[in-house]
């Protein structure tokens, strides 16, 4: 009698390892970005159980209306603009100090097959949710909707309160944020995988060892609507003078090139001397680029080689940036074609300025003394300065927060 009890008491522990088994492999990351993006998981995912929370529900709701707003007043604008002014785009995007922004990258270019985005903030991690205390959840709930404050409402993130956001909890890092704004661009996740890429930029995979100055990352695999399989990298890396050289990250960009490039709201530091080794990749290897003015300095284009097409209003930088002002920039801009939307660090609709740069065909066989930006004419005379707007305001403390 006893060992038939033994045997039923063993049968019944390995059906519910087996159970558990089967129950962990349902958590897909397609789900878990859904779930973290306010979204209902597919119905038979372990994650519906946790939708019924009052917080999930707070989260799902305020998502639903933030993501609404900025999709009609942003997002929206910017594929149109996009697909007026961007003929023939290149299959791989290019988008440097970026932190975890999929959301712009994919709104400007959203026709491209491979993105690389590469910033200082690691890739961190997404455990599984159905194995995290309620109280963890939450917290990973709260911590993701921070974060996103202000990019939601200004177009870019500040990396100070992001960093603090996310790096608080076991949700943690750049990779959350990457599958909210995958989710809520309509995409579907179908694999995610830690990557690193030794000096020479050869990607390695799980065990492989990348060496020393290895670039950490992730590649995530996703279909959007129409289904066809598109590649979204991340890479945590230096991109200083002194990164860039021992790093393997610009190498491995080029074996995608050329590309398109954006520069948005990137801290001026193109502008710095000790990032002058990222500037002129992005030149060399970008069939066109759009930036604000917080991008590549218009002195350091060839004008033998681009073409200049201003859109909005150049006024200057803000505060934080005193002595970025340039003149050049401003005259371009006194032809500048109006644009309906906000972007960058003059988010305001109508305050802000984009220019895209078109690479002239056949430009990099010029010689190579006339590679250089001091073919660029003196520029005319400025027309006098405009007051500047009100400066932005950060976004105060709290759980939920929107601004128009």
């Amino acid at each position: 009698m006893l060992r038939p009890m033994r045997l039923a008491a063993v049968a019944l522990a390995l059906l519910a390892a087996t159970i558990s088994s089967v129950r962990a492999a349902e958590v897909t990351y397609d789900d878990t970005a859904r779930f973290l993006a306010g979204m209902p998981p597919s119905a038979d995912s372990p994650l519906m159980a946790l939708t019924g929370d009052p917080s999930w529900q707070h989260h799902a709701k305020f998502f639903d209306s933030a993501f609404a707003q900025l999709e009609q007043r942003q997002l929206s604008k910017i594929r149109s603009w996009s697909d007026v002014n961007l003929a023939a785009p290149r299959p791989t995007m290019f988008y440097f100090f970026s932190g975890p922004d999929f959301l712009y990258a994919n709104a400007f270019y959203s026709k491209a097959s491979t993105y690389v985005l590469g910033a200082l903030e690691p890739v961190g991690a997404v455990p599984d949710l159905t194995r995290l205390s309620r109280g963890s959840v939450d917290a990973a709930l709260y911590n993701v909707e921070r974060s996103l404050g202000s990019i939601l409402s200004f177009s870019f993130f500040i990396t100070k309160q992001m960093k603090v956001d996310l790096h608080t909890n076991q949700v943690n890092g750049t990779l959350p944020i990457l599958y909210v704004f995958l989710a809520r661009s309509g995409k579907t996740i179908r694999n995610v995988e830690m990557v690193a890429l030794d000096d020479k930029g050869g990607v390695h995979i799980g065990n492989d060892n990348p060496g020393p100055n290895a670039t950490r990352g992730v590649r995530i695999t996703y279909a959007g609507p129409d289904g066809e399989a598109r590649t979204l990298y991340y890479f945590s890396t230096d991109l200083s003078n002194s990164g860039a050289r021992v790093a393997g990250f610009l190498k491995f960009c080029e074996t995608l090139g050329p590309g398109n490039s954006l520069i948005k709201s990137a801290s001026y530091l193109l502008h710095a001397g000790n990032f002058t080794v990222a500037r002129d990749w992005l030149l060399a290897n970008s069939a066109t680029i759009i930036q604000d003015d917080s991008g590549i300095p218009l002195a350091d284009y060839n004008p033998r080689k681009w073409r200049f097409f201003p859109f909005g209003r150049y006024l200057g930088p803000i505060n934080e940036f005193p002595g970025r002002y340039q003149e050049r920039y401003a005259e371009l801009f006194t032809r500048a074609q109006p644009i309906d939307f906000g972007v960058g660090y003059r988010w305001r609709t109508h305050e802000s300025n984009l220019l895209l740069s078109v690479k002239v065909a056949g430009s990099d066989a010029l010689p190579a003394a006339e590679d250089t930006s001091s073919a660029e004419p003196a520029p005319k005379p400025l027309r006098p300065k405009r007051p500047r707007p009100p400066e932005p305001i950060p976004p105060p403390p709290g759980r939920f927060f929107w601004f128009r």
